[in-house]
């Protein structure tokens, strides 16, 4: 007997007594035999993540109109989520665990000091004069730059500049709210501003030692310069031209480790041309267009992809991705839940054949 026929012979709510049902709920109990296919499907996993595509085009007008309507006072951070429909708009994820959000700041404004518990990477989009302060230490916002406010830790935004500054939220706020820990704390604004980001931004293969004089810090770099990133990018491609893939992933400068523990944080750069094919795997994606343009298909669906587009691709989903210029590189920014997957040892690549899993 096949697996989905035994699923299929499992009996239903509806063949058991009312009288017998009634007495269950009211001890506050379900039988689970009506409802294991729904949480033990065969061989894949149910998925609500949909892929999802936003294009910063239509983002972009009604985020600035956004600004128009509601002042920084009343909105604290003004924000358009990005809301996956395969999970409800009404409960504002990407996927699982990752939230996403568009942020608007204009100039002269200042959205003020909290901290929470969820984990949180800003993904610069558009502008400049604009700076995060993280524990104190004040980061610059310039387009491509991943900026870090991690759990538990004191931050504001502010806009000394001209223009507009827009950037990607991507949170853990998702599986943190499922937790039931998601919480945050108003505070004042840090007075002590710190430089320390720059100061530890060193060469590849090279990091602090720290066992003597240098403060140990858990996250000992906040902000990861897009100008470094791209660089480093473009010395793998120069070194490595044989290599498919060309990918840097944003990590602990001390440990190695992702730079958060939930979500990964990876940036790609596509030769002129390139068509890259990538597995598929269990954790859900969120790829953001820093620079050129991209086609993206997710199974049997395509979007063409430009300058500060984001898409959502759910888990066991083989990606293909096709850089739609003959003469430049594209390059990505890509969110993903990897590191959850390994901590609960759920971590899978898979073959196109979803029977076919290399655990």
């Amino acid at each position: 007997m096949q697996d989905t026929d035994r699923f299929d012979s499992l009996g239903q709510l509806e063949d058991l007594p009312q009288d017998y049902r009634d007495e269950l709920k009211a001890n506050n109990l379900v039988p689970l035999w009506p409802s294991l296919r729904a949480v033990l499907p065969p061989h894949v996993p149910s998925r609500k993540t949909q892929f999802t595509h936003w294009a910063f085009s239509e983002i972009r007008p009604l985020l600035v109109r956004a600004g128009e309507l509601t002042p920084i006072e009343k909105a604290e951070r003004r924000v358009l989520v990005l809301a996956n429909p395969g999970h409800s708009l009404e409960r504002m994820q990407a996927s699982a665990a990752i939230y996403l959000g568009m942020q608007l700041l204009l100039p002269g404004e200042l959205a003020p000091a909290h901290r929470h518990t969820p984990n949180a990477v800003r993904m610069v989009v558009e502008g400049e004069g604009a700076w995060t302060l993280v524990d104190g230490e004040k980061c610059p916002m310039k387009r491509g730059d991943l900026i870090l406010t991690p759990t538990g830790l004191w931050h504001e935004h502010g806009h000394d500049g001209q223009g507009p500054v827009i950037w990607l939220d991507v949170l853990d706020l998702p599986i943190i709210y499922y937790t039931e820990t998601s919480y945050h704390e108003e505070g004042p604004s840090k007075s002590v501003v710190t430089d320390g980001a720059q100061k530890r931004s060193l060469s590849r293969g090279i990091t602090p030692t720290r066992a003597f004089s240098l403060e140990s810090r858990a996250y000992p770099l906040l902000r990861y310069a897009w100008e470094d990133t791209k660089a480093a990018l473009s010395t793998i491609a120069s070194e490595s031209p044989d290599d498919e893939c060309i990918q840097v992933t944003y990590v602990n400068s001390d440990t190695g480790a992702h730079v958060q523990n939930i979500l990964g944080f990876y940036a790609f750069m596509l030769r002129p041309g390139q068509v890259l094919s990538l597995p598929a795997r269990s954790p859900a994606q969120v790829f953001h267009l820093i620079e050129g343009k991209v086609a993206i298909t997710a199974g049997t669906i395509t979007v063409n992809c430009l300058e500060a587009d984001t898409s959502a691709v759910p888990g066991y989903t083989p990606v293909m991705l096709a850089n739609k210029s003959s003469d430049r590189p594209a390059y990505l920014f890509v969110a993903d839940e990897t590191p959850l997957h390994q901590k609960l040892g759920v971590y899978e690549v898979r073959s196109h054949d979803p029977h076919k899993a290399n655990m």
